[in-house]
């Protein structure tokens, strides 16, 4: 199983919100490049980017921050990258998705040239299928379906809405297509600090072929074991390493 530590950014910093909440924010860093790479030196080499601003206002909003990180982490991107980050990471670069505000095939194209690997897309997805089935095919392996899911429903617009499509059911409309994962994010459990809801992460797996990664609630290191022993491909964590109840290395030996 993959472990993904998450940056979520929200006006050049690096934040968590609790259940999504833009009211409910905890700032953990001014600088998140550093963060990137203080995960990259502890062992990380997959990173889950947030822009919620982006989630919110419909387009991609912290692309200096973004751009910092590749630099850090990514340094054989066209990220221009400093010759201290490109002695740390040229050798094992890390893979980088982000999410939030991406709605059109330009953004998508422009976010993957500045060196994103994965590009996580949710509202759209679920707003226009006919669309989000056409970037798939045009970018195989490079989108990310995000699914955020509050009660079994998908949420959008950044967790402001919640439609009536349960989240299985959306999974399964977009199995079939060349889709590098699926993030599945359980609203109710996302910066609680209070475990993932391992069942409906694993009936979700269970549903289809693409890889699944949890999202929301991990805490613990038995958190991690259970995700992996449910089948899940990989597992993003966000504020349980910040606040210290989760050591990268410990989360990275069990998961693989």
């Amino acid at each position: 199983m993959e472990i993904w530590p998450a940056i979520d950014l929200r006006g050049g910093k690096c934040v968590r919100l609790r259940q999504g909440d833009y009211g409910q924010e905890t700032v953990f860093g001014d600088y998140p490049a550093k963060m990137a790479q203080h995960w990259y030196a502890l062992g990380a080499r997959r990173l889950h980017l947030v822009d919620l601003d982006g989630a919110k206002d419909g387009r991609p909003t912290n692309l200096e921050a973004v751009r910092a990180i590749l630099a850090e982490v990514c340094p054989t991107t066209k990220s221009k990258p400093s010759e201290s980050s490109a002695s740390k990471a040229s050798s094992v670069p890390m893979i980088c998705e982000l999410g939030g505000g991406i709605r059109s095939g330009e953004t998508i194209r422009a976010l993957l040239e500045i060196g994103l690997q994965r590009l996580v897309v949710g509202t759209l997805a679920l707003k226009q299928p006919e669309w989000f089935c056409s970037m798939c095919e045009k970018f195989p392996q490079k989108m990310v379906l995000g699914i955020d899911a509050k009660d079994g429903f998908v949420a959008t617009d950044g967790w402001l809405e919640v439609s009536v499509t349960p989240a299985i059911e959306l999974a399964k409309q977009f199995d079939g297509l060349p889709l590098a994962a699926i993030v599945y994010t359980d609203i109710a459990t996302d910066g609680m600090m209070q475990g993932p809801n391992v069942i409906e992460m694993a009936k979700m797996q269970q549903s289809v072929n693409v890889p699944v990664v949890a999202s929301g609630g991990v805490t613990t290191l038995d958190d991690v074991r259970r995700l992996k022993d449910a089948g899940l491909a990989a597992a993003i964590i966000g504020r349980a390493l910040y606040e210290g109840t989760i050591r990268l290395p410990d989360a990275l030996r069990i998961a693989e």
